[in-house]
């Protein structure tokens, strides 16, 4: 394929993609799926090849792109690398090949009940201080080297920090030349840049676990709420520092556990919300989207997130009801996602093709719509089944 095609493909895909971000309706549906260790299956990698080797990772998803016709991808959806992992002595992954089997994606790992990463009394210090906090408590309790304040120092605990240092400029060094391959040589757009949690659930993923959060949330609200507000600017600090700076892209934020039934109504609107909801508002009123990837079903709380302001937000369907999220939101945001994993995994094509001639039939018919799996494809699809949703978006929702 000559440069100049290379370069016009680019440029359709980014404006197709970027027309249906801001919730209008470009020439058909793009298609972004969040494909994961989907690549390595298809690259001919096992699990464990595309986590040990981040190279042969970011080659999955070229050879993937070559070889499908999207409109933008993540450039390594398998964000895990064992070479960042053990350089650290991180505790909470189950790495491929190390702690799981070389065929099962790395898993995260609930802290145990009576070692959370942070204890329930420790709040104070949290708040006071969240960056010191991390570096002397946190810190040594989830990286395996690390000595704790005042314990004599060793070796490893230096070694560690140089082995970490060294293994994070490899790696995050090989984005942008990863993010430059995929334009320049298959004319693909990066799906997001930046990333973003709301402090909720940093606290349940990172430093109490789920089940200490929820009992802080019956014993402690009012700690818990003060704890959400302390890291909430720091969490807007990287979203900003992690964003495209051409505004092109949405930050993404990864949402876990803050829905009902984890959490309640009460702790949502008390808690969840009033500390999520003003970075949101602050990251569009500085000219960026988020993506909320709303894993579970969050559509209890859609007249929540309807607050927010038309399109500063792009919402992703997981197993939330995506025809009842259209209805509720489609006026004001983009949506993406909804095509099940278990259909992608168990399905036959024609039911694939069946379940995205509805979505597009009825979420997409006005634009707004950008098409994806409900979560991150694993390597249990089918390839069969993701080319069947590929093809038939590409043929069917042309506008």
């Amino acid at each position: 394929m000559a440069d100049a095609t290379i370069q016009t493909r680019y440029a359709e895909r980014l404006k197709r993609y970027t027309t249906a971000l801001r919730n209008e309706k470009p020439d058909r549906v793009p298609l972004r799926p969040f494909a994961a260790e989907f690549t390595a299956v298809y690259a001919g990698y096992t699990c464990q090849e595309v986590t040990h080797d981040y190279t042969k990772a970011f080659d999955a998803v070229c050879k993937t792109v070559a070889d499908f016709d999207w409109d933008a991808v993540v450039p390594n959806m398998v964000y895990v690398w064992t070479g960042l992992t053990q350089a650290i002595g991180l505790r909470y992954y189950g790495v491929p090949g190390v702690d799981v089997g070389p065929d099962t994606g790395f898993q995260y790992l609930e802290p145990p009940d009576d070692h959370a990463f942070m204890e329930a009394d420790e709040y104070d210090a949290l708040i006071e201080d969240p960056t010191r906090f991390l570096f002397t408590r946190w810190l040594p309790r989830v990286a395996a080297p690390v000595q704790a304040m005042g314990a004599p120092s060793t070796f490893e605990n230096n070694l560690s920090f140089l082995k970490g240092g060294m293994a994070l400029l490899s790696y995050f060094s090989a984005f942008p030349v990863q993010i430059a391959r995929l334009k320049e040589d298959f004319g693909m757009p990066p799906a997001i840049a930046g990333i973003l949690k709301a402090p909720l659930d940093i606290l349940g993923d990172k430093l109490r676990g789920y089940k200490g959060l929820s009992m802080d949330l019956m014993l402690q609200p009012d700690k818990v709420r003060a704890a959400c507000e302390a890291l909430a600017p720091h969490l807007m600090h990287i979203a900003l520092t992690s964003a495209d700076p051409e505004k092109q892209f949405p930050i993404t934020i990864w949402m876990h556990r803050g829905c009902v039934p984890f959490i309640s109504h009460e702790h949502f609107d008390s808690i969840y919300w009033p500390t999520l909801k003003p970075i949101i508002e602050e990251l569009w009123s500085r000219g960026y989207q988020t993506l909320f990837y709303a894993e579970g079903d969050w559509n209890a709380h859609l007249h929540r997130f309807a607050e927010l302001p038309d399109r500063s937000i792009i919402y992703h369907a997981d197993r939330g009801d995506i025809f009842e999220i259209h209805r509720k939101l489609g006026h004001k945001f983009c949506i993406s996602g909804g095509v099940p994993n278990t259909l992608l995994s168990y399905g036959t094509p024609d039911e694939v093709r069946a379940c995205c001639k509805r979505i597009i039939d009825e979420v997409a018919c006005d634009g707004g719509y950008i098409m994806d799996a409900s979560a991150i494809i694993q390597n249990d699809a089918k390839v069969e089944n993701v080319r069947a949703m590929t093809d038939f978006t590409r043929e069917y929702g042309v506008y």
